[in-house]
């Protein structure tokens, strides 16, 4: 195997903690029988130990060394496939290389481990080639990343050549992009051990589709014809959803990524006390072949926030000009996001009338930035009604309507007053806990 992994080209900027290389030094010391059996055996045992723990992580099954190794294949950030991703194969002398790798792969994938078995009297191998794992629940692995490495898994295992190899993995770079951008819907950023800011996937995002969110269609329509331009490489304006609490306007932005995550739509969640950390960000990710939405939930500033003003400069103000592969998507409550006060209008004529001071076109110079504003409202007790009434038929609860809407009247006063949120808990309860579930 250390033979194999040390003729690596394009993919020898391999992760440090891969357990490739790892496994190849153990081969290594195996064929130089300078060793001490169990210290070896517990070197083995310690690189299963973390094969488990990936293939936990993410739902692998059946065999699991495959698995891996197409994991490897898949997140490795290298010049090729970065090249590749959203585009597929092109013309060059580095598919020649390439190829050269795969086929190594190709016969990692073949690698008989029954004499490291055999010389060292283990039977560990044998049972990560045709592992059965746990059933469990979607929400505990990541569901997205896992049936996509393993469906190119078996069709790699079976590549007779470099050839068709390489025509998969590159269709998977096309397809799905390659890396944690690639494979993940959804990201956050974080600092770890004082190093610049970092870009983290989200691995369990919320199944959400826009079937999901009743009514409101007029607000949906303009939001995805606003995001399909985006993705489709035309014109598109930030978005600002704003509105009355509980109307589905996060739900909304959710949809968007579980609707264009195969059309190379990726998310970036990004908090107030973070804006400092846009420009690294979006420095990582301006080259790159997806659409980013930077997704900011609740956005709103009191008076003594400053935060907005390096915001208005991140999305139209500044020398640098935002990629055309990013666009700024928020949601608030506020329509001017920015706290007002009375005091602001104290530009006063002789009449009394009231202009527009330098302080309030301060504050709405924020919101101006966003060229689409939709607006979420408060739903009717008849929309309120309505919406009980389809969330409970859609998701199986089998009660009559004017019994639904009798109940959703009394539960609407006691929890928050009439929004989708209200009616969605609603239907909770009745799912739950309720007795009237059972009749």
């Amino acid at each position: 195997m250390y033979q194999l992994v040390s003729q690596l080209i394009v993919y020898r900027n391999l992760p440090q903690d891969n357990l490739l290389e790892a496994l190849a030094d153990i081969c290594l010391e195996l064929d130089s029988g300078d060793y001490l059996r169990e210290e070896l055996v517990a070197d083995v045992y310690q690189q299963v130990h973390r094969l488990l723990d990936i293939g936990t992580v993410y739902g692998f099954d059946k065999n699991l060394w495959h698995n891996y190794l197409t994991y490897l294949l898949v997140s490795c950030e290298n010049p090729f496939a970065i090249t590749c991703e959203k585009v597929g194969a092109c013309e060059g002398s580095v598919n020649v290389l390439a190829k050269h790798d795969f086929e190594i792969f190709r016969k990692l994938f073949a690698y008989d481990f029954s004499d490291i078995e055999k010389a060292l009297g283990i039977s560990c191998f044998s049972i990560i080639g045709n592992y059965q794992a746990v059933v469990k629940s979607e929400r505990r692995y990541n569901k997205n990343i896992s049936e996509k490495v393993q469906a190119l898994s078996a069709r790699l295992a079976q590549a007779h050549d470099a050839e068709e190899f390489f025509v998969l993995v590159t269709d998977f770079y096309r397809q799905y992009g390659v890396g944690c951008l690639g494979l993940n819907k959804a990201f956050r950023i974080v600092h770890e051990n004082q190093r610049d800011a970092e870009l983290v996937p989200i691995s369990n995002t919320e199944q959400v589709s826009f079937a999901d969110l009743v009514g409101y269609e007029e607000q949906k329509q303009r939001l995805i014809a606003n995001t399909e331009a985006f993705v489709a490489g035309r014109p598109a304006n930030n978005v600002l959803l704003f509105g009355d609490s509980g109307t589905g306007k996060s739900s909304s932005i959710k949809a968007l990524i579980n609707k264009y995550y195969d059309s190379g739509l990726r998310m970036i969640e990004i908090y107030k006390h973070q804006f400092h950390d846009l420009a690294p960000i979006i420095a990582q990710i301006k080259n790159r072949n997806y659409r980013f939405i930077i997704y900011m939930d609740d956005l709103s500033f009191e008076e003594f926030e400053t935060e907005y003003k390096y915001l208005k400069a991140i999305i139209e103000g500044g020398l640098e000009v935002r990629p055309e592969n990013i666009l700024i998507y928020a949601t608030s409550n506020r329509r001017h996001l920015i706290n007002e006060t009375w005091k602001d209008r104290r530009d006063l004529t002789e009449e009394n009338g009231i202009y527009q001071s330098d302080t309030m076109q301060e504050k709405l110079s924020l919101v101006n930035r966003f060229g689409c504003t939709i607006y979420y409202g408060q739903p009717s007790q008849k929309e309120y009604f309505a919406i009980v009434c389809e969330l409970a038929h859609k998701q199986g609860v089998d009660l009559d309507d004017d019994f639904l809407c009798a109940e959703a009247k009394k539960w609407e006063l006691h929890h928050g007053g009439i929004s989708g949120r209200t009616a969605q808990q609603f239907i909770n309860y009745i799912k739950g806990v309720s007795e009237f579930a059972k009749k």
